[in-house]
């Protein structure tokens, strides 16, 4: 697989929730291709391509009216950015004959409970579960529950309202805590009948990981296996390092591997990136999720394959039909740190970036937040302060390398700031 264009002038169409940074690498890997794009984002119909990107406008509450729009289109190949966008591309590719996953499968994948489904049919372990309407009566609903466990939004993600409650008491709070989330209006208008349930599940302990992996004719290509080394025990589950390659055994990366695949197979997807979520124990491989898009935010940056290939390129050439299944990572060790929101607030400014930089092993720190940005932690937010990149001969260089890093970094944030009808002291 060379670095050169191999595959100019195919013409894509990019889903996308926003015109952000991860739209922004895609839109420019398709760029580096020699891709025609054509962006579809969710915006006003009415307002004259108000950011100047001359993206198709769609409504993601009418992923079905979207799709229809898009397929009058031309395409040679689907890309998406996001959860709701990738069902919007599954459907479109669907009838526009491009390969992708199947909408049924992608759906399949979003829903908690769905994939639960497919997972348990399937023979995947699964651990005891139920769903309930956020409309019964949480007493009810907390004398079924097993202890510990996790109450988990079905239309959320990024562990957005996941929340572990150890007795009754607890899930009382959470359960409350979760119905004003889902009545908030950002989620109340995309009027998705997943956002008026939740998911009780009993806790997996265990470490927990991600892979990244591209799906081929329903067959799954490993691009890289993320070891988590920060304990995920609740009450929330905010993620915030990642490095790769894993410190796991072989053994129990390729079990890992062969429970992905066969969770890809009992939800149906076929062609397309995927981003899988999983704990170990000695009970076996848990899959909690398998996403049909590529890692979010800007952590895609910390994979890079031979020679010089970023992900969301390699994800393109994919999409495009090439055959990239010689696909290998570069030498060494990467690592990304999500940097947490620690309280909420008004962000203002950052100190101690470059200190941060100076950091051996750092490749890079990027912070996202924005002056006057109205942040939120866990379980209400879903963003992050920023990240940092880091490279090392070993994973354990490159995680020490971000956790040194995070230490130089201090965050002006001030005031207070409500949330879902609450005030948050500063």
């Amino acid at each position: 697989m060379s670095e050169s264009q191999s595959t100019p002038g195919k013409r894509l169409l990019l889903v996308a929730a926003t015109t952000g940074y991860q739209t922004r690498m895609f839109s420019e890997a398709a760029h580096r291709l020699g891709f025609h794009v054509t962006l579809a984002t969710d915006r006003c119909h009415v307002l004259d391509d108000p950011w100047g990107d001359h993206a198709i406008p769609v409504r993601f509450e009418d992923p079905d009216g979207a799709a229809v729009t898009l397929a009058a289109g031309t395409f040679d190949a689907v890309a998406a950015v996001g959860d709701r966008p990738a069902y919007i591309a599954s459907l479109a590719a669907g009838l526009l004959g491009i390969p992708f996953h199947p909408p049924e499968a992608v759906a399949a994948a979003r829903s908690k409970f769905l994939s639960r489904e497919r997972f348990r049919a399937a023979g995947l372990p699964v651990p005891e579960y139920f769903r309930v309407k956020l409309a019964e009566d949480p007493a009810e609903v907390a004398a079924r529950a097993q202890y510990p466990c996790v109450l988990k939004p079905l239309g959320l993600s990024a562990s957005r309202g996941v929340i572990r409650a150890d007795d009754q008491i607890q899930f009382l709070t959470a359960f409350d805590r979760i119905r004003r989330i889902l009545s908030s209006v950002e989620i109340v208008r995309l009027d998705d009948d997943a956002d008026t349930y939740l998911q009780v599940e009993r806790y997996i302990p265990g470490p927990e990981f991600a892979l990244e992996g591209l799906v081929t004719a329903g067959r799954l290509q490993v691009l890289a296996l993320f070891d988590k080394p920060d304990p995920l025990e609740g009450p929330f589950f905010e993620e915030t390092i990642y490095v790769t390659p894993s410190r796991q055994s072989q053994a129990v990366q390729s079990s890992i591997a062969r429970a992905a695949q066969k969770a890809i197979h009992a939800l149906g997807l076929r062609s397309g990136p995927v981003h899988t979520e999983m704990r170990c124990n000695e009970e076996g491989v848990w899959i909690l999720e398998v996403a049909p898009r590529c890692i979010g935010g800007l952590c895609a940056r910390s994979l890079v394959f031979q020679p010089r290939i970023p992900l969301e390129e390699l994800i393109l050439r994919h999409a495009a039909g090439e055959d990239v299944s010689g696909a290998q990572l570069r030498d060494g060790a990467s690592g990304v740190m999500m940097i947490p929101i620690p309280r909420a607030g008004v962000y203002q400014s950052a100190q101690g970036v470059r200190d941060a930089l100076e950091v051996p092993g750092i490749r890079e720190v990027v912070i996202t937040a924005k002056q006057g940005q109205m942040l939120q932690p866990l379980p209400e937010g879903g963003s992050y302060l920023g990240f940092l990149f880091a490279a090392g001969q070993t994973p354990h260089q490159a995680e020490e390398a971000l956790r040194q890093a995070h230490g130089k970094l201090a965050f002006e944030i001030l005031g207070a700031l409500p949330v879902i009808g609450k005030a948050v002291a500063d």
